[in-house]
């Protein structure tokens, strides 16, 4: 038997209060195809070809569906999403909807999730985030899979555990930002950002952490070039840093490396702690030199230029 298309919100019958509606095993198409369903059940179904099926929706349970086209949850409220597929044309799906929970979900779309407020992630997989979580707030995601550029920019108040991001520019002007357990492979991550704490992970991107303020690092592990500069108060705990030079220009530091440092250059003050320092270069007519301590069991070499200022012409 052919598939039944609905192209239009069908009758709801009368429901008992707190009642939720079934709707399930439908294919549906048109633009706007269960507009404003409020209360309802949603399970194995397809949205195809129509535009923001669920636009101003509220207290939806959706689970063992497919999104195919754009725009699905716009302006929606109380939204719990289960074991769901948003392909690459369910791109912008998610935006100016509150109080959101997906879990075991595959999320090939970009764009996904802007101004979002009150977002749980669990076992969520985005293959092509690219610009995804934007001016978001109130996060928590566990066991997150990303692979885009720009992911994260401008949202606030996020708690990650067990992240593993593959994209560059990440987290971009954020605040009030906790990450345990994560893995990112990310140029320019935490650009902008204030009041950011990262246990337990591995980050691996060159500019880490630039123009940023109250930026911790907890037992991590990072390979940056140029990273860590520009920074209104960095703190690195037991921290090891692994092929990065020319670390903390201009930040206003309170660093323990475990190891070795392959360069230190310019740092604008406080303490710098290492088993190690490959080069250091404290060029005094760009620094006070006196506002940094320096603690290292050897360092192999100083350095009062940069070392594009000391190359021959």
């Amino acid at each position: 038997m052919p598939r039944r298309q609905i192209n239009q919100h069908r009758p709801l019958r009368r429901r008992k209060r707190g009642e939720m509606q079934e709707i399930s095993g439908q294919f549906l198409t048109g633009e706007r195809a269960l507009f404003q369903t409020q209360d309802s059940h949603i399970s194995y179904c397809t949205f195809a070809d129509g535009e923001s099926p669920l636009k101003e929706s509220r207290g939806l349970e959706i689970d063992n569906t497919l999104f195919r086209w754009k725009y699905p949850l716009w302006y929606c409220k109380d939204v719990v999403v289960r074991e769901c597929t948003l392909y690459e044309m369910a791109r912008a799906g998610i935006w100016y909807t509150d109080n959101l929970s997906v879990s075991d979900t595959v999320i090939e779309a970009p764009k996904t999730f802007r101004r979002v407020n009150g977002l749980k992630l669990q076992n969520v997989d985005m293959p092509n985030a690219a610009e995804t979580l934007w001016n978001c707030r109130s996060i928590e995601m566990d066991n997150v899979t990303a692979r885009g550029d720009y992911f994260g920019m401008n949202s606030s108040d996020i708690k990650v555990r067990n992240f593993r991001l593959v994209g560059n520019y990440s987290f971009d002007g954020c605040r009030n930002v906790e990450i345990h357990d994560s893995r990112l492979l990310s140029k320019d991550a935490f650009w902008n950002c204030e009041n950011v704490t990262v246990y337990d992970s591995f980050i691996s991107g060159e500019y880490l952490g630039w123009n940023s303020r109250n930026l911790t690092l907890i037992n991590c592990t990072v390979e940056s070039l140029q990273g860590m500069c520009y920074i209104d108060n960095l703190t690195m705990k037991n921290c090891r840093l692994q092929d990065t030079t020319l670390a903390f220009e201009y930040s206003q530091a309170d660093v323990e490396i475990i190891g070795k440092v392959d360069s230190v250059f310019n740092p604008k003050g406080g303490v710098i702690r290492a088993d190690r320092i490959g080069e250091l270069i404290m060029d005094g007519r760009k620094i006070k030199i006196d506002q940094t301590r320096i603690e290292a069991g050897e360092i192999l070499k100083h350095s009062d230029r940069a070392p594009w200022e000391t190359e021959e012409k």
